[in-house]
């Protein structure tokens, strides 16, 4: 029986995430090519096509789609294992605040993983907007926040004289709507919104505003579930990043003329101020967890 090369998984689930192999390349510091062989590799040791590409990306086929399963898990294990021998425990509370836009569809698996792995750690979870976590990193209300910019806006930084940035990861803003949906090419488009202080709705907003797309706010939701839930309910359309659209949702890029999205980018914030041991730890921890 044939072994998978870890290093390979951790690429297949850089390309599954970011869509395409020069987005995962950039995340990975290699080169595309670099990054293409190896997917060319785990094809080969599965005698199957894990990805479909297109003009516009790639895409997971069932197969792919199976093993990136694994994948993530096998890559799991390969944190514990490795944080066991550095003698990492981690215990006590920690206050860990978090953009609603983060992996919705698998964030509680994640934390309850990091539950079972750590059982004397006690969390505290705060599902916040990415600019109130910006905004509140220095005020001791949380330990540790993640937050989501739009890449190219001047959002994000590896430096802040306030706090420590880490980034995590990188994902396509998408145009979707649910199966159900039909595009009336005649009328305006239908949106499903989260509310005006969203400043990747009012970003989405704006680009079909310069793009002279008319359009009209059909549902107003008040966090994320509720906007895929609309979406699945075949409502209108959404702006969303990759990790947060939730399945029987599809991208609507080869179905209609929408503005080009950017790439947004997940960040760690760690308070600068009173950072302790155990702060220092609970990052290092997820930084690994939530790539």
């Amino acid at each position: 029986m044939r072994r998978f090369d870890l290093d390979a998984l951790n690429t297949l689930v850089a390309v599954a995430d970011l869509g395409s192999l020069s987005a995962a390349a950039a995340h990975l510091c290699r080169s595309q090519s670099a990054v293409s062989e190896q997917v060319r590799k785990l094809e080969e040791l599965c005698a199957l096509t894990l990805f479909l590409r297109g003009k516009k990306g790639v895409s997971l086929t069932p197969a792919g789609d199976r093993l990136l399963a694994h994948a993530r898990s096998l890559l799991r294990l390969n944190d514990v294992a490795w944080l066991d021998m550095q003698g990492v425990v981690l215990s006590g509370d920690l206050r860990l605040a978090i953009t609603d836009y983060f992996r919705p569809t698998d964030l509680a698996g994640i934390l309850k993983g990091l539950g079972e792995q750590y059982p004397r750690l006690r969390l505290h979870v705060f599902i916040r907007k990415s600019a109130l976590i910006e905004h509140d990193v220095e005020r001791a209300d949380f330990d540790l926040g993640i937050s989501m910019s739009i890449v190219g806006r001047g959002e994000e930084s590896d430096e802040d004289t306030a706090h420590r940035r880490v980034a995590l990861r990188r994902e396509p803003l998408m145009w979707v709507a649910g199966a159900s949906y039909k595009v009336d090419r005649s009328a305006p488009l239908p949106l499903i919104t989260l509310p005006g202080h969203c400043s990747m709705q009012r970003f989405a907003l704006a680009k079909l505003t310069e793009q002279r797309i008319r359009y009209f706010v059909a549902h107003t939701a008040s966090g994320i579930s509720g906007l895929q839930s609309a979406l699945s309910a075949g409502l209108g359309i959404a702006c969303l990043n990759a990790s947060a659209v939730p399945g029987g949702v599809r991208a609507l890029e080869r179905e209609i003329d929408l503005p080009e999205l950017p790439m947004v980018e997940f960040s760690l914030l760690i308070p600068r101020t009173g950072e302790s041991d155990r702060v220092r730890e609970a990052a290092d921890v997820l930084i690994n967890r939530f790539k």
